[in-house]
């Protein structure tokens, strides 16, 4: 419970100095309770005596039958002696106060009240408003949100944060350095950009799923940071790592033929076999990477998503699966970016909860940079020659993504 100086100052002027002095904040409010009820239980003692005044007997003329007037003691009956009883306290209630006549006070104030009532009633109110201050100083709870998954064995709920923790490890080490293209003599940005938006339509031609897109999009560019690739070879490099990718993910994996047909025959058999062997050998068989999918299906569990969540966010981390600038970004990062500029697209506002940043590790404001670039990509998204991604999502299989508003209110905010 938070509050300045200058509410603690207030609240001493209200209440007897010699009961203040080493006193904490919590023992004033304490003791201005117990001087309430006092006064509650004075008043209890008032009544008790008009109590004890109505059980005595009182004297009273009665006429007789010829018209004579004559004096005679009456007594209460039971019954009312009873009814009062119940109103006053018993003798063994006992009384901490003396009752003091009212008129003795001098200090009264303008409207005749007594300056002690009056001190009384602003400490009843400075408790109010402690009260309200401690209730707004609470923080929102970090929710639990593997506790639904106890019982089922798939979730993993015993080592899970282990196994991000190794993910959030390993995922530097395992991406593609931002500025590989320097070593690429043949190929640019525009040509890779161009392979990876024909890949997700190819992606979403043979339905996919979407694990195997994000490991294609790592093995492609893990390769040309190894290995240097002519312009004519490109496509093939990007058919081939759509083909390790799928037996390493799928059930049913597409054939080579398909991936040939898929390219209008510009390749033979032979060919996807050597590169396949080639991109092997220089990746050291190294397949299993924390890719932005791995994080992005744990981060949206903490954001407690739905299905139109879900979605606009898939549409925004894959916009920039075709920005080769966005490599500067780890995969965590690009994942909960990526989910907190979905957010703030369906809402309007900006939305990021405790929830959300301890599971991420990512504040808001760490967010802000990759975010701003994704609305930008969001904002741009249908125009130009590049809309393989902005067609996929504008499907009713992918919920019409592509048409949520842009959260332009980020590329304002400070």
């Amino acid at each position: 419970m938070g509050g300045s100086k200058e509410n603690q100052d207030h609240l001493d002027s209200l209440m007897p100095s010699s009961n203040l002095q080493g006193c904490s904040r919590m023992e004033g409010i304490k003791f201005m309770k117990e001087m309430t009820q006092s006064n509650r239980r004075a008043l209890s003692n008032i009544n008790q005596n008009i109590m004890e005044a109505t059980h005595k007997p009182c004297v009273v003329n009665r006429r007789d039958p010829l018209g004579r007037y004559t004096a005679q003691t009456v007594q209460h009956c039971p019954e009312e002696t009873k009814k009062l009883s119940l109103l006053a306290p018993n003798s063994s209630y006992r009384l901490d106060c003396e009752i003091t006549d009212i008129g003795e006070y001098e200090d009264v104030g303008d409207n005749g009240i007594p300056v002690f009532v009056k001190h009384t009633e602003a400490m009843l109110d400075e408790i109010d408003r402690l009260e309200e201050v401690e209730m707004e100083d609470v923080e929102e709870p970090v929710m639990d949100i593997d506790v639904s998954d106890t019982k089922d064995p798939l979730a993993v709920v015993e080592y899970i944060d282990e196994i991000y923790e190794f993910y959030k490890k390993i995922e530097n080490t395992s991406c593609a350095s931002p500025d590989y293209m320097a070593g690429q003599f043949d190929i640019n940005e525009k040509m890779r950009a161009i392979l990876i938006d024909w890949l997700i339509e190819v992606h979403y031609k043979f339905e996919l799923m979407e694990e195997t897109l994000y490991l294609t999009v790592s093995l492609i560019d893990r390769f040309l940071e190894r290995q240097a690739v002519i312009r004519k070879k490109l496509q093939l490099v990007g058919v081939t790592a759509m083909l390790i990718a799928c037996k390493y993910e799928e059930v049913s994996v597409p054939t080579v033929e398909d991936f040939i047909l898929i390219t209008d025959k510009a390749y033979k058999r032979e060919e996807v076999i050597n590169m396949e062997k080639l991109m092997m050998n220089t990746l050291q068989f190294n397949l299993c990477v924390p890719t932005p999918y791995v994080f992005m299906r744990r981060f949206l569990k903490a954001a407690q998503f739905d299905k139109k969540l879900e979605l606009s966010s898939s549409f925004i981390i894959e916009l920039c699966l075709v920005e080769y600038k966005m490599l500067k970004f780890s995969p965590s990062l690009l994942a909960a970016a990526a989910i907190y500029t979905a957010q703030c697209s369906l809402y309007q506002f900006k939305q990021w909860t405790k929830t959300s940043e301890w599971y991420t590790n990512y504040s808001e404001d760490q967010l802000l940079e990759c975010s701003r670039m994704m609305v930008t990509f969001h904002q741009k998204a249908g125009t130009g020659k590049l809309t393989g991604v902005c067609r996929k999502y504008s499907t009713w299989k992918y919920g019409y993504a592509a048409n949520m508003k842009p959260a332009l209110f980020l590329l304002g905010s400070d």
